[in-house]
C-alpha cells in the first residue's frame, strides 16, 4: 500500500479539523464510563461492583462475576442497551466509589452503596434496589437469638467497620469485640468457636453464608440494627442515567427477575429480605 504525501496545507486542514471534533463532547457528560454508544448498543460500559463479596459482587477464580450487585447491575445495563459481553466490570472499593464517578472511570456503581445525605452531596443515586439491615451471623446450632445475648461474648466484624461498635453501643455493651481484615476471617472463628457472632449488613452475612461450603452452618437472627438503603451511584448531575436506571429497576422488579436474583445469589442462606424498595423511598 502506497502512503500519499501529505501538504503543510492539508495537513493544518486535519489537525484543525480533529481539534474542532476533540472539542464538540461537552454537550453532556453521561458519556463517561461508557463506549461510544453511551445511548444504547454501543462498544462497552463500565460498571463499578465489589469483586471479594459473594452473594453481591465476586469475582470467580475462573474470572467470571456473580452476585446479586452483579445480577442488578446486568439487568441495568441490558435496559440501556448493553449486552453481557459488552461490560467491562471494574472493582470499586469503598473507599474509591465517590472518587471513580467524578473521574468517569465506570458508568454507574452497584455495590453495597447505601445512599446517605453525606454522599449525596457528592453523587447522585438511582433507586433504592435493596434495603438491608444491621444483623448478626452466627452458628446454627447457637442460642443468640437477640444482641443483648452477646453480653460477654465476642463479636467479629472487620477493621474500619463500624458495625461491631455500633452492636456494643445500642444493645451490649458487655461484648467483646474482635476486628479482623476480612469477613473470611471472621467466618473462619465462627466456624472454629475463636469467636460467637459476625456483624455487618444481612445482605453480605447472607451471601457469605450462602457459598457451598458453609451452607447450613450459619443463621441470621434478624436483628436489624439499622437501615441500609443500596442504591446505584451515577456521576453528579447526570440525570438522564439516573431515570433510566430507575425505570430498569422498576421493570426488573415487576417482571419478576428481581426476585429470581435474589433467590439466586440469597437463596441458601434463607434470607428473609425486605420487598423490592420503590424508587426514591428511603427508610430512615
Amino acid at each position: 500500500m502506497k502512503l500519499r504525501k501529505v501538504t503543510a496545507a492539508a495537513a493544518t486542514a486535519l489537525v484543525l479539523a480533529l481539534t474542532a471534533t476533540a472539542c464538540g463532547g461537552d454537550d453532556s457528560s453521561s458519556d463517561e464510563g461508557a463506549g461510544s454508544g453511551s445511548s444504547g448498543g454501543g462498544d462497552t460500559i463500565k460498571i463499578g461492583i465489589k469483586y471479594d463479596q459473594p452473594g453481591l459482587g465476586l469475582k470467580e477464580p475462573n474470572g467470571d462475576f456473580s452476585g446479586f450487585d452483579v445480577a442488578v447491575a446486568t439487568y441495568v445495563a441490558g435496559e440501556l442497551g448493553y449486552q453481557p459481553d459488552k461490560i467491562e466490570w471494574v472493582e470499586t472499593k469503598s473507599a474509591d466509589r465517590e472518587n471513580a464517578l467524578a473521574r468517569g472511570d465506570v458508568k454507574f456503581i452497584a455495590a453495597t452503596y447505601s445512599i446517605t445525605d453525606e454522599r449525596k452531596q457528592k453523587v447522585d443515586f438511582a433507586g433504592p434496589y435493596l434495603l438491608a439491615h444491621q444483623d448478626l451471623l452466627v452458628k446454627a446450632d447457637s442460642d443468640i437469638a437477640e444482641g443483648t445475648d452477646l453480653n460477654g461474648k465476642k463479636l467479629c466484624s472487620v477493621t474500619g467497620s463500624t458495625s461491631a461498635q455500633n452492636v456494643k453501643d445500642e444493645i451490649a455493651p458487655d461484648a467483646q469485640l474482635k476486628q479482623v481484615g476480612t469477613y473470611s476471617e471472621c467466618l473462619a472463628g465462627l466456624q472454629s468457636g475463636a469467636v460467637d457472632a459476625l456483624t455487618t449488613d444481612d445482605s453480605i452475612l447472607a451471601g457469605f453464608a450462602a457459598q457451598d461450603q458453609y451452607q447450613g452452618k450459619f443463621k441470621l437472627t434478624g436483628l436489624k440494627l439499622s437501615n441500609e438503603n443500596y442504591g446505584i451511584g451515577v456521576k453528579k448531575g447526570d440525570t438522564a442515567t439516573v431515570d433510566s436506571i430507575n425505570d430498569a429497576l422498576e421493570k426488573m422488579v415487576s417482571d419478576g427477575a428481581w426476585d429470581k436474583a435474589v433467590e439466586d445469589n440469597f437463596g441458601p442462606a434463607e434470607y428473609k429480605n425486605e420487598p423490592a424498595p420503590k424508587i426514591g423511598d428511603i427508610v430512615a
